[in-house]
C-alpha cells in the first residue's frame, strides 16, 4: 500500500463491572492504548478522557491509529483508576487490561474481552469493549470535459490540448490534482472521463477554489497557456442536473491587450458525478470473510528432506524456510477467517502405502474429505507429521491446485455478495512444470474472488514465478487471453532470509487489499451492510 493510502481507524472504549478501587466511590478510569513495538517494547498511541466515579464507563473521546493490513498490529487496552492530576501512570491503580490485534478488531468491527490484571489473572468481572470505525471520505468524483474553438498555438496544425486542475491549499498556494491526457491536433477536443478520489481532488470541500489550466503541449516541454477559469466543485456538479457548466478560458496577456477579447476558447462540462469507493476495511468490516489455503511443494527438486542441504530438512529448532514463510503469511490472515479452519495442500509426493503415481493435491492432514487444519499451529502440526511418509518426487504441477482453489471461489462467487473473498498461498522451489497450464488456471481465476500469493524457497532461478506475477507486462492464458485483473504477487524467500519474521509478510500481503477491493468493484459489490456493533 503506498504511504497515502494507510487507512486510519478510530477506536471507541467502553467498559462494564470495573473494580472499585476507591473507598466509598466507585473508581475514576481513564484507558490508554499502546502498540507493541516488538519484545517486550509498548509505545502509547493515546488515551481517553478520566470519566469520575463510574464502574461502566463509556469513553467519548476516541483513539485514531493507523491500519496495515499487511502486519500483526498487537495493542494493550489497559484501564487505570486516576486519583491525581499527574499523566504518570505508574502512581495509578491498574483496573486491568486488555491484549489483542487489530486485525481482530476491525474483522468483527466490535469485540468483547475480560480485562485481566496481569496473564491468566482476571480483574473480578470487569470487561472491556472496542468498536472500531475506519476515518475516511470515502466519496471519488468522476468528470468528463470538452472544449471548442480553442485557441491555434501551433504554427504548423492547430493546437494539442490538455487541462491541468489545481486546488488551492490551506496555505493559498495551487497544488496540482490531476493532468488529462493530450488531444492532439484539435481545436475542439473531448477528453477522456476521469475518477479521482474527493480528498486529492479538492480536501472533500466542495467549495474550495479549482483552477483549470488549458494548454497547448510541447514535446520540448515549453507548453503554451491558451487560457485558465477559477471555479468549485459545487459549481461543477450543476452539470449533474442537466445544465450546461461552460467556462470562459482566458488568456491574461490577451485579456490585458485587448478591449474586444472575449476568450480563447470554451470548455464545458460533459458530465460530473460523486460516486462511493469503497476501500478494503469496508468491506473487511461489513463481514467479508478471507479465505486462507495453502499448498506445499513436495517435488524431487527439494532435496530428500533426511538430507541438512534439503530444503525440507528441520533445523534442531524444528523450523526451516517453508514453516517460517508459512507461519510469517499465516499470521496475518487467520486474523480475517472467522473458523479459523484452513485447507492445506501437498503437490508433487508420492504417498503410503503403495506410493505410485505422484499426486498434485492431496490434503496435509492425509483427510481429503476435511482437508482443514486448526491455525496456522495446525498446518504445521499436519506438515510436520506427513513429512516424514512422503516420497517426494515430480514433475511440479501448481494447475491442480490452483483449480481446485478456484473452483471453491466460484461457489463463492455465485452468492453474488461481497461475502467471501480466497488467498492462496502456494510455497515451492520454483522448478514448475505445467507453466502453460498454470498460466490459463491464473487468467481463470483472475475473474474470481481470489488472490495467489507465491513464495519462492531455496537458491533456485525464478524467472517463470516472476513471468506468473506479470509486474513487468501482462499475463496472457496460451490463447493470448490477459487476466482480468492482476492476482498473483511472487517473492523470493531468500530476499527475507535475515529480515525481521514480519517483513516477509509485509511483502507479499501489501497488494491483497487492493485485490480484494478491484475484485468486487469488478463485480459491482457494495460491501455486506456492517453487522450492527453488539452492544456490550
Amino acid at each position: 500500500m503506498a504511504k497515502d493510502c494507510i487507512s486510519k481507524v478510530e477506536l471507541s472504549i467502553s467498559c462494564s463491572n470495573l473494580l472499585d478501587k476507591d473507598v466509598g466511590s466507585k473508581s475514576d478510569p481513564l484507558c490508554v492504548l499502546l502498540q507493541s513495538t516488538g519484545g517486550d517494547k509498548w509505545t502509547e498511541l493515546g488515551r481517553t478522557e478520566r470519566l469520575n466515579n463510574t464502574s461502566s464507563p463509556s469513553f467519548s473521546q476516541r483513539l485514531r491509529l493507523d491500519y496495515a493490513f499487511e502486519t500483526v498490529q498487537n495493542l494493550k487496552l489497559g484501564v487505570y483508576d486516576i486519583d491525581n492530576s499527574s499523566s504518570d501512570l505508574s502512581d495509578d491503580d491498574y483496573l486491568g487490561g486488555v491484549e489483542l490485534t487489530l486485525g481482530q478488531i476491525v474483522s468483527s468491527k466490535s469485540v468483547t474481552r475480560p480485562l485481566q490484571l496481569k496473564k491468566g489473572k482476571p480483574a473480578g468481572k470487569g470487561t472491556l469493549t472496542v468498536t472500531a470505525e475506519e476515518i475516511k471520505d470515502n466519496r471519488a468524483i468522476t468528470l468528463e470535459f470538452e472544449a471548442r474553438n480553442l485557441d491555434k498555438k501551433d504554427t504548423f496544425g492547430k493546437s494539442d490540448p490538455f487541462l491541468e486542475f489545481s486546488k488551492k491549499g490551506d496555505d493559498g498556494k495551487w497544488q496540482l490534482v490531476h493532468r488529462t491526457e493530450v488531444v492532439k491536433n484539435n481545436l475542439n477536443p473531448s477528453w477522456k472521463k476521469f475518477c479521482i478520489p474527493l480528498q486529492t481532488f479538492c480536501s472533500s470541500d466542495l467549495e474550495r477554489p479549482l483552477k483549470v489550466d488549458c494548454s497547448d503541449y510541447d514535446s520540448d516541454g515549453t507548453h503554451d497557456l491558451i487560457g485558465s477559469f477559477t471555479t468549485k466543485v459545487s459549481e461543477l456538479q450543476k452539470a449533474a442536473q442537466g445544465s450546461p457548466v461552460e467556462f470562459d478560458c482566458i488568456h491574461p496577456d490577451k485579456q490585458k491587450k485587448k478591449k474586444s477579447y472575449k476568450n480563447s476558447g470554451v470548455v464545458s462540462v460533459k458530465s460530473c458525478k460523486l460516486v462511493t469507493q469503497y476501500t478494503f476495511l469496508d468491506y473487511v468490516m461489513g463481514g467479508c470473510q478471507i479465505n486462507f489455503t495453502v499448498g506445499v511443494d513436495f517435488t524431487g527438486s527439494n532435496g530428500d528432506p533426511r538430507s541438512p542441504n534439503s530444503l525440507h530438512f528441520m533445523s534442531p529448532d524444528g523450523l526451516n524456510q517453508y514453516l517460517s514463510a508459512l507461519w510469517s503469511v499465516g499470521l496475518v490472515v487467520q486474523d480475517y477467517d472467522t473458523d479459523k479452519l484452513f485447507p492445506a495442500f501437498g503437490f508433487g509426493a508420492k504417498l503410503p502405502p503403495d506410493f505410485t503415481a505422484a499426486h498434485h493435491e492431496f490434503a496435509l492432514n492425509f483427510n481429503p474429505t476435511n482437508p482443514y487444519c486448526q491455525g496456522v499451529e495446525g498446518i504445521i502440526d499436519a506438515y510436520r507429521k506427513v513429512l516424514p511418509q512422503l516420497k517426494l518426487s515430480g514433475p511440479t504441477n501448481f494447475s491442480p491446485l490452483i483449480n481446485h482453489v478456484a473452483s471453491i471461489a466460484t461457489s463463492g462467487a455465485q452468492a453474488n455478495n461481497a461475502s467471501q473473498y480466497f488467498v492462496l498461498l502456494i510455497l515451492t522451489d520454483g522448478e514448475i512444470t505445467d507453466l502453460d497450464q498454470t498460466r490459463d488456471a491464473i487468467v481463470r481465476a483472475s475473474q474470481l474472488p481470489l488472490s495467489i500469493i507465491i513464495v519462492g524457497v531455496g537458491p533456485a532461478d525464478f524467472k517463470a514465478m516472476e513471468l506468473l506475477d506479470g509486474d513487468d507486462g501482462v499475463l496472457r492464458s496460451t490463447v493470448g487471453e490477459a487476466v482480468a485483473r492482476d492476482i498473483v504477487q511472487f517473492v523470493p524467500y531468500r530476499q527475507f532470509k535475515d529480515a525481521p519474521k514480519e517483513a516477509l509478510a509485509k511483502s507479499v500481503l501489501a497488494e491483497v487489499p487492493n485485490q480484494l477491493v478491484s475484485y468486487f468493484k469488478m463485480r459491482g459489490l457494495d460491501p455486506p451492510k456492517p453487522k450492527a456493533a453488539n452492544k456490550a
